[in-house]
């Protein structure tokens, strides 16, 4: 087995959207190979690590990544041969050496990413070991709880909704494919009930569907309806995950959600989950707060963390100099981990650690614009943190993810341990706002 860096080269696909992206491709002096393909988010965070496109008005509207892929073949390629492929840290940090900025904009953070996702791959197939293992260590046995994406508004759908993801959380499945059962029998439930009310049956981006609703709320009603449809108990075998991605809806201000309500102050945000949260088995909201709104996130925190999870990702964009400051602020319990927010795989295991060191969740996240490479399915097991989105049970690309995970807990068999993220979490609450 020997492990070294024989070459690189990275080459442009498509994403989910139709845009371009890149995949990499490393090589090893054994003959074993790991590729990587990059995702893109359309609902980004301000201090997120910086995408490199092209700006080429006349190829692909500017979204090009020749650069991305110059530089891993002139820049990084010609750093990272003849490194041992295992030695994860060391060929990251080389990596942000050699962009030497504090975002990742001169290189590219989808083409570091890339480079440091393929190397993971590379030496798990050098050591014949499955990605989860390899990343995880022996032990990494945790499937994770979905969060499956049905009904999409925000910038994942041109719809009426201004919420961005509305999503079912099968926790009282006992196991993985059993979970992704209840959320695929209640997803034709949302059709068939869609269909009957006259709505349409598109889908967005992520896969959900998105109809013209006439509120938010109705999104929520909708999906206890599909649940009980299906054969299924609220807040007892499923529940819901919002993801408002509050930050587009902030303005001059104010929160303007739409659908009757606003403009609205944080307090009245939190007022408006607070309601949600008793008339509905909500059980996670993310970015339910603009990202630079720490004194709103810490008091919905107070408020509702200790009934539901209260989740950071535009706040956070993965990186530990923001989640120490969430940490101190008590702004969430939960951290959303995207790996191409950050730009390696080394600062995403960080941001991790740093959440099992402070005692909050995380959740591995995909983004809106993806492709069918399941790298975060077999994180997500290496990482045990016991919950991961990726979207709805339609699209290959979010499929390709869940029919991943099928297969991990199916090679681990007995040993595969079905997470209690959501033990002691019941609706209606009980606790006062």
């Amino acid at each position: 087995m020997d492990r070294t860096i024989a070459g690189i080269d990275a080459y442009g696909i498509l994403d989910s959207r139709g845009h371009p992206t890149l995949r990499v491709v490393v090589g090893l002096a054994d003959s074993s190979t790991g590729t990587a393909s990059v995702p893109a988010g359309a609902s980004t965070g301000r201090l997120e690590a910086v995408e490199l496109r092209d700006g080429d008005p006349g190829r692909y509207d500017g979204r090009g990544v020749l650069k991305a892929i110059a530089n891993i073949r002139n820049v990084i390629a010609p750093r990272l041969i003849g490194l041992d492929a295992a030695r994860q840290g060391e060929i990251d940090r080389l990596m942000i050496d050699l962009d030497g900025t504090e975002n990742k904009a001169r290189l590219g953070a989808n083409a570091i990413v890339g480079v440091s996702m393929a190397v993971a791959r590379a030496a798990a197939a050098a050591a014949g070991e499955p990605l989860y293992r390899f990343l995880g260590g022996p032990g990494a046995a945790t499937l994770p709880v979905p969060m499956l994406n049905v009904i999409n508004g925000g910038k994942h759908a041109h719809n009426t909704l201004s919420f961005q993801e509305f999503m079912l959380v099968p926790l009282g499945a006992p196991r993985f494919a059993e979970a992704l059962r209840f959320a695929a029998e209640t997803f034709h439930a949302l059709k068939r009930e869609l269909e009957r009310r006259g709505y349409a049956t598109g889908v967005g981006d992520e896969g959900g569907f998105a109809p013209d609703l006439e509120s938010n709320e109705e999104a929520c009603e909708l999906i206890v309806d599909a649940i009980r449809d299906a054969g299924y108990e609220p807040g007892t075998d499923i529940a819901i995950a919002l993801d408002p991605a509050a930050s587009n809806i902030w303005e001059d201000g104010s929160y303007r959600p739409g659908g009757g309500d606003g403009p609205l102050s944080a307090s009245e945000m939190t007022n408006l989950f607070a309601r949600w949260c008793s008339r509905y088995p909500i059980v996670s909201i993310e970015d339910g707060l603009d990202e630079t709104d720490w004194t709103g996130f810490s008091e919905q925190t107070r408020r509702l963390g200790d009934r539901i999870q209260i989740v950071g990702d535009d706040l956070y964009v993965t990186n530990t100099r923001l989640i120490r400051r969430g940490i101190a602020e008590h702004a969430t319990n939960a951290v959303l981990i995207k790996p191409n927010q950050i730009g390696t795989l080394t600062e995403t295991i960080e941001a991790i650690e740093l959440c099992r060191s402070a005692g909050l969740r995380y959740v591995i996240s995909h983004r809106s614009g993806e492709t069918e490479d399941s790298f975060i399915a077999d994180f997500a097991v290496a990482m045990g943190g016991g919950q991961i989105k990726t979207g709805s049970v339609t699209r290959s690309e979010r499929v390709a993810k869940y029919n991943r995970l099928i297969e991990i807990e199916r090679e681990l068999g007995s040993a595969a341990v079905w997470p209690a993220v959501f033990d002691g979490w019941h609706w209606p609450p009980s606790a006062s706002t």
